[in-house]
């Protein structure tokens, strides 16, 4: 008599996996907690630029800094490390669909830019008194998405090409520092014009670009609508590099 084996629906899958990772980053609150630290500081530190270049510079460049960190700081460390310890390995080995695994990890990354995008503008609003028409938090929050899914891309290439987490995790500091640099002080145009004009087309800038057109809408221009269409580049491009390279285990 053979035994009939139950495949469990995809929904039972997709809620067990999400149970396992917010629980996982429940687990893991102090790394959330200095990811959402940076764009606060920012936010703080910014006050005296408010009124000369405006609230929607320091909350576009706040949000951009707190995508970085989730993108590149938390996620590849959290895929690298579970990777190493053999946790895909003994998912892939059990009855679910391999596209549910990464899902899973995606959908607690986008409550995560969600957590920081509304912590920024709380934030604002409290200390630097930043208001926004309730059109602009809607379309930033949008824009918040995509440009984190640019970080979460690029994450995945990094992890997709290294193996050793040691070396991802050294690798992904070194970008998120060289974000920090070249992105951060090239908008404020501490590193000359020419510069900073080159700093508009790198995924900095097209990121910052439309966080800051979103916030008011009316400044949304076609430079702005490139800057997504090249934003949205950067993604195919990423996550094409990333899901090419990318293995589930390091042997």
């Amino acid at each position: 008599m053979e035994m009939e084996i139950s495949i469990p629906k995809t929904s039972s899958v997709m809620a067990a996996l999400l149970r396992a990772d917010y629980t996982t980053l429940w687990r893991n609150r102090r790394s959330v907690i200095m990811v959402l630290i940076v764009p606060m500081i920012i936010v703080f530190s910014w006050k005296g630029l408010v009124a000369t270049a405006g609230g929607a510079f320091v909350l576009s460049n706040s949000i951009t800094l707190g995508l970085i960190a989730i993108g590149l700081m938390g996620y590849t460390n959290s895929i690298a490390r579970d990777r190493e310890k053999a946790v895909f390995q003994r998912l892939r080995v059990s009855p679910l669909p391999l596209w549910t695994i990464m899902a899973s990890r995606l959908i607690v990354q986008l409550t995560l830019i969600l957590i920081l995008t509304m912590v920024v503008f709380i934030s604002g609003y409290q200390f630097d008194h930043i208001t926004m028409s309730a059109g602009g938090y809607i379309f930033t929050t949008l824009a918040a998405i995509v440009g984190g899914a640019v970080y979460l891309a690029l994450g995945q290439a990094i992890v997709g090409r290294i193996q050793n987490p040691e070396t991802v995790n050294s690798t992904s500091r070194l970008v998120y520092f060289a974000f920090i640099m070249v992105g951060m002080f090239g908008e404020l145009g501490v590193l000359g014009d020419k510069f900073k004009n080159a700093v508009h087309w790198t995924p900095y800038g097209t990121v910052n670009d439309i966080l800051s057109a979103s916030l008011e809408p009316a400044k949304w221009s076609n430079h702005t609508s490139m800057a997504l269409l090249l934003t949205i580049g950067y993604i195919i491009v990423f996550a094409t590099l990333g899901i090419k390279w990318f293995k589930w285990s390091t042997k």
